[in-house]
């Protein structure tokens, strides 16, 4: 796919690695929309990159429905969609009280990461799928975000390690639905990089989380996922698989 002249839908743009996909994307001549909450910086982000804003709450299923087919109004059409969208809790299975895990809390974790990504996926394939094919019959590439936790998920993982296994999971049986249609999906898998929770770690501190990883021992920079994600969206050849971006970090159990 060229950059030039296509239109993407960034959900989760206002920040971090996100937003760093939008900006290299847009400073490629592609035009964006920026999907986040209503309280988050997306309407900055979106007039810095010359593109428009939509709040959004990816939970509200129907409501993302209705947002997502305002941008691609606004936009004109839609190649490629990337969610960065989540969150995690942290308990065990069984607690150290004894008490099991919150099954409201185990629900809404995937409900927030897995469910949420399937409807945005089955919501741009939709738009994606009414697009004339280029040259080689592309018409679409969709992006979604797990973690390394899906493989090596640490204590107290339990509902985050479930939903981003998930998302993981559906990567090549939904590149594999849609196929046919010329439209490709992607999973990138990080580790830990500098935003979001995670963000201004003190150096110690960040070499502590990542001592595990091969090379380089730091967290990653969110310019570093993008440059992933922007080569997936390049390169045709990119389809049905989760991608880890973790500087051969495996996580121990804690």
């Amino acid at each position: 796919m060229e950059i030039q002249g296509s239109k993407g839908i960034f959900v989760g743009g206002a920040s971090g690695m996100c937003r760093a996909t939008a900006t290299q994307f847009a400073e490629k001549g592609g035009q964006v929309a920026i999907l986040d909450l209503e309280k988050s910086d997306g309407a900055a982000v979106a007039a810095e990159l010359g593109g428009t804003f939509m709040p959004c709450n990816v939970m509200d299923y129907d409501g993302m429905a209705n947002v997502m087919g305002e941008a691609v109004e606004a936009l004109g059409g839609l190649h490629f969609m990337v969610n960065t969208a989540g969150g995690a809790v942290a308990q065990r299975t069984l607690k150290k009280d004894g008490s099991r895990h919150s099954l409201d809390d185990f629900r809404r974790i995937v409900d927030l990461n897995l469910i949420g990504s399937f409807n945005i996926n089955t919501i741009a394939a939709e738009h994606m799928a009414k697009n004339e094919p280029n040259e080689t019959g592309e018409r679409g590439v969709m992006l979604n975000t797990a973690s390394i936790a899906a493989f090596e998920g640490q204590i107290g993982q339990v509902a985050y390690t479930a939903a981003k296994a998930g998302i993981a999971g559906m990567t090549l049986t939904m590149a594999r639905d849609l196929g046919m249609l010329g439209i490709r999906c992607m999973t990138i898998a990080p580790s830990l990089f500098d935003t979001g929770l995670t963000a201004g770690i003190p150096d110690e501190g960040a070499l502590q989380l990542t001592k595990d990883a091969a090379f380089p021992k730091r967290m990653g920079h969110p310019h570093e996922y993008a440059v992933m994600a922007i080569a997936i969206f390049e390169c045709a050849m990119m389809n049905g698989s989760t991608v880890r971006v973790d500087a051969g970090q495996r996580f121990a159990p804690r």
